[in-house]
């Protein structure tokens, strides 16, 4: 083949020779105008194997925005010349990939807008995110939301304009020679911390709008579709308060009027089951801001639901092999500098605290703790694996400003477990904790999750504890194990614990949002550290290993998590009052109280209301307390021992009979049934 020629592979598995500098664009057009008309954006992959790939990088990160861009698997514009033998992916609207373009494209159109009417604007960044994209900018006047208005008005015409995204290349001098005299102070930034003196630096431009980024782009403006500028939020140039405070500007755009309508009618979703909205209409829990940011009150039904959930953690865990423990909160700085901790996550923790002995801090995590119980007694072979767990509370230190609700908080509990085994051992711990993470979701009712596997990042090695062989081993044992199980899963490098590799598994609720709970984490760190041992079958002394694993994540977090998955409409098991029960009147609380007895023997959680209210609204108010059964008795009822059933979601299903409906309920619980 001439030198002049590159090989492209599609994705039904042909091949097509075509000339050196043939665009993805050119490609479509040989297959079909109609597929040209309709693709986004390309994927390509080299043919040629990559010796070293690069790591996944966050797209909203800046490195992402304007560093040298990868060499392996990577988006393209449709514009830009194929110089080597590639594999092709041609995406159109469908594809998640384009969204993301698509919203990376919208930001541009955002800040050619801003620019138009705002010139005195400087510019920060404007990444695509999971739901949309933001930009950072630099205006001493604060936007409005008539400014905001305009500037989506203004996105309109830009659209209307359908300006070519064109991609540009100049050398690094001259973008810090124009970006210093326009003093725009954060492209000259970008530049000279992503590029090196001699690089060419790409920018694209949008009619006369020109921005340092690396791209990809759709074709046109035109291609952004369905747009809306949201909202305006505050920041520090660079996270440092001395520094210019900065307005990000976000927003979001979809391909269709359609796919933009129905995300806001999905926010509106989101909205109504907001954990911290429902958790105090419920009574279920309250932070008060003159104990402090971040730390949580259960009341009285919250913290029902929350004995409910451990109960089940603490029975499963022992079923499972596990041996309850409890280890103090604070425990000495020596020990958190032995454990790496003081090193590695002091960032995370409070600071010491001065005492007549020694210097002491709150724990962030329990597992040196349950390192000093395995510690404290002689082990054999014959006694690993060795299981302890422990619903503990942990105390990390957030900033005031990244507090929410259940889901990021100072103190919280959590469903710690550190499995000490032999090296032959490990494999089936690990798929044992994959179980009981299953087992979780299932039984808290989420039938769908997501795994990835976090490994350390060979480039930061000053960030990770080890060496690189024990960490081949760990992460070769992780990924052994979900392949055994056929479980699909994103490897992320850069991600792992200080002191070892990790699985995540993220729970997808009813709304399709991905929640972090669950890890299960290999560790040959700690028990290095700790000098830990087991006498073999040899009878020489050996290293155990160590899993941790945690799958509530935090009892919090997680009970945050089921709020907005039900809704506050928790299944009956779960259900702080699981019926509630309405005399017709006065006459009939005495029948009333005896159903409430029989109810309360049965094991079944009920609350009475005698209260010298009409019975629709003693009704409604069960109703609006998301109670799941509302039992209605008037004389038939007491005549025939029977009740008026009032199913939550289903209404009105008519009288049955007392004992019938007590089974049904005794049911419900022991199956732990989702539905009603």
């Amino acid at each position: 083949m001439s030198e002049q020629m590159i090989r492209i592979q599609l994705p039904d598995g042909s091949v097509r020779e075509v000339s050196r500098g043939t665009t993805a664009y050119d490609v479509a057009m040989s297959i079909s105008p109609r597929l040209a008309a309709a693709v986004v954006v390309a994927r390509i992959r080299p043919l040629t194997p990559v010796t070293t790939g690069a790591a996944v990088e966050d797209e909203t990160s800046e490195a992402a925005m304007y560093g040298a861009a990868e060499s392996g698997e990577r988006l393209v514009d449709l514009a830009v010349p194929l110089m080597e033998d590639v594999a092709l992916e041609l995406l159109k609207e469908s594809d998640e990939a384009a969204l993301k373009v698509v919203r990376h494209s919208a930001a541009h159109v955002m800040a050619t807008a801003i620019l138009e009417l705002f010139p005195e604007t400087k510019l920060g960044h404007g990444p695509a995110t999971d739901s949309g994209f933001f930009y950072d900018v630099y205006r001493e006047t604060p936007f409005s939301d008539e400014d905001l208005a305009a500037i989506e008005t203004r996105m309109a015409e830009v659209v209307a304009r359908d300006e070519k995204f064109l991609r540009e290349e100049e050398s690094r001098e001259m973008g810090l020679k124009d970006y210093a005299e326009q003093g725009e102070f954060m492209k000259v930034h970008f530049i000279e911390k992503f590029t090196q003196p001699g690089d060419e630096i790409s920018l694209y431009r949008n009619g006369k709008f020109v921005d340092f980024c690396r791209g990809p782009h759709v074709p046109s403006t035109g291609r952004v579709k369905a747009f809306k500028v949201t909202s305006v939020a505050g920041a520090y140039w660079l996270g440092d308060e001395k520094n210019q405070q900065l307005q990000r500007i976000y927003g979001t755009a979809f391909f269709n009027t359609k796919d933009l309508d129905a995300h806001f009618k999905r926010l509106e979703e989101i909205k109504a089951r907001d954990h911290r909205v429902l958790g105090k209409q419920l009574d279920l829990f309250s932070i008060q801001e003159v104990a402090g940011s971040g730390l949580i009150f259960w009341h009285a039904k919250g913290g029902l639901i929350r004995k409910t959930m451990e109960d089940w953690m603490r029975e499963e865990c022992i079923r499972r092999g596990y041996d309850m423990v409890y280890t103090p909160h604070i425990m000495r700085r020596e020990l958190w500098k032995i454990s790496g901790h003081e090193g590695f996550y002091s960032q995370n923790m409070y600071p010491p605290m001065e005492l007549d002995d020694a210097e002491y801090r709150l724990k962030p995590m329990n597992c040196p703790g349950h390192i000093l119980i395995y510690k404290n007694s002689p082990k054999s072979y014959r006694d690993l694996p060795v299981r302890y767990a422990e619903l503990g509370n942990v105390y990390r230190y957030e900033r005031s400003g990244t507090m929410h609700g259940l889901l990021r908080v100072r103190g919280f509990t959590q469903d710690d477990a550190h499995i000490f085994c032999m090296p032959e051992q490990v494999v089936s711990e690990i798929e044992g904790c994959l179980d009981f993470a299953e087992a979780v979701l299932k039984t808290f009712g989420f039938n769908e999750y997501r795994v990835e596997l976090s490994l350390h990042d060979p480039k930061k090695s000053g960030e990770f504890v080890g060496n690189p062989g024990d960490w081949e081993k760990a992460e070769s044992a992780l990924k052994n194990v979900l392949t055994k199980r056929s479980v699909a899963f994103k490897a992320i490098p850069g991600e792992g614990a200080f002191y070892g590799p990790k699985i995540d598994i993220k729970l997808v609720d009813v709304l399709g949002r991905l929640w972090q709970l669950s890890t299960v984490q290999f560790d040959f760190n700690l028990p290095a550290r700790f000098q830990l041992e087991y006498k073999g079958e040899d009878g020489e002394l050996h290293q155990p290993v160590m899993v941790h694993r945690a799958l509530f994540g935090s009892v919090e977090r997680f009970f945050g998590v089921l709020i907005e998955h039900y809704a506050g409409a928790f299944p009956l098991w779960l259900a702080p009052v699981q019926i509630g029960i309405v005399p017709i009147s006065e006459k009939h609380v005495d029948y009333a109280a005896a159903v409430k007895a029989k109810l309360e023997a049965a094991g079944l959680r009920v609350e009475l209301d005698q209260r010298n209210e009409k019975m629709n609204a003693k009704i409604r108010e069960f109703t609006l307390q998301k109670v799941p059964f509302v039992l209605v008795m008037g004389d038939k009822e007491a005549a025939t021992e029977a009740v008026s059933v009032r199913t939550r979601g289903k209404g009105d299903e008519g009288s049955v009979a007392l004992a019938d409906f007590i089974e049904r309920a005794k049911a419900l619980v022991a199956s732990k049934s989702v539905a009603l």
